[in-house]
């Protein structure tokens, strides 16, 4: 059996993970010409179309979906493989800023499995006063949520966040349903310390006369999500930090309308930091893990 290449299943993997071939182009230090050949090239080896032309853009088909879940899977495991047998002599105190959100609903549900890794490293997990606060100096690595300018810092994007309505089973069932967006307004809406995002979605899904600012505000995600799955209204949640709940049925959206949010998810080092011996395998894992979370969540909704 002939196996494709690297550098093209290597383009398609991250052309399924940004959704766009400049993206790609960037993460794999090529040119969006070069990327456009590799995947030409492995549709060519394949035998079938991995591309469909969607308006002004290209995206994957759903053959090409499901072909790409596959590669990522064998990619994380050659690069799991490589990470378990390289030298294991990596140790010491490892420290870990991460929005509350973010830690509980995704970090301390998988960090076991960096332990298992580097059964050496010594890991703190914090959480800030502030989505975006990137200044505590006895912390080595900051999982920080915002717009990417962190000035003096070294700044990695890790996943952007689509925001979605979720609510609990239980309300749906008790309003009977969901028609149209505007029926969200027919109970609570959950906000986390602002109501930008609801203002997004509600203009995106052309609802109109609705009031963003009412309902009920929290200062942490927690919060927002426990009370949406206590059916106390709907929350404006995304598919990462959601996947737990979604998954066990706590939580189910009742709309495919997403708004892409205007912050995102960071990996932010002080470059005072950046020769800390744990920092890369802490950085790796995190990409692999977060990757794999988006494919599974892709996979889910093909």
């Amino acid at each position: 059996m002939r196996i494709p290449s690297t550098q093209a299943l290597r383009a398609l993997e991250s052309f399924a993970r940004h959704g766009s071939v400049w993206r790609a182009a960037d993460e794999l230090h090529l040119t969006r010409s070069a990327v456009s050949h590799q995947l030409r090239l492995l549709e060519r080896d394949l035998g079938f179309d991995l591309l469909e032309r969607v308006g002004k853009g290209v995206a994957l088909t759903a053959r090409g979906r499901r072909y790409a879940h596959d590669v990522h899977k064998a990619l994380t495991m050659l690069g799991d493989a490589g990470a378990q047998y390289r030298d294991g002599g990596i140790g010491g105190s490892f420290r870990i800023s991460c929005t509350p959100g973010f830690a509980s609903l995704w970090l301390c549900t998988h960090i076991a499995e960096f332990q298992e890794m580097y059964r050496d490293v010594s890991l703190s997990i914090l959480t800030p006063r502030r989505l975006d606060d990137v200044s505590n100096p006895d912390v080595d690595a900051f999982i920080a949520f915002g717009d990417g300018n962190w000035p003096n810092r070294s700044v990695e994007l890790l996943c952007d966040v689509r925001f979605t309505p979720l609510c609990s089973p239980s309300l749906l069932n008790r309003l009977g349903g969901f028609a149209k967006p505007a029926d969200v307004l027919r109970t609570n809406l959950l906000h986390l310390n602002d109501f930008e995002d609801w203002s997004r979605w509600l203009s995106l899904s052309k609802v109109e006369n609705a009031d963003p600012a009412s309902g009920i505000f929290f200062s942490d995600m927690n919060l927002v999500f426990s009370a949406a799955i206590a059916g106390q209204g709907i929350a404006m949640g995304d598919e990462l930090t959601g996947q737990k709940a979604l998954s066990e049925g706590r939580l189910v959206r009742p709309f495919d309308i997403a708004v892409r949010a205007s912050r995102s998810y960071y990996l932010v080092v002080d470059p005072a930091k950046s020769d800390h011996p744990v920092l890369p395998a802490f950085r790796d894992w995190l990409r692999s893990s977060l990757a794999n979370a988006a494919a599974d969540a892709q996979s889910v909704r093909v």
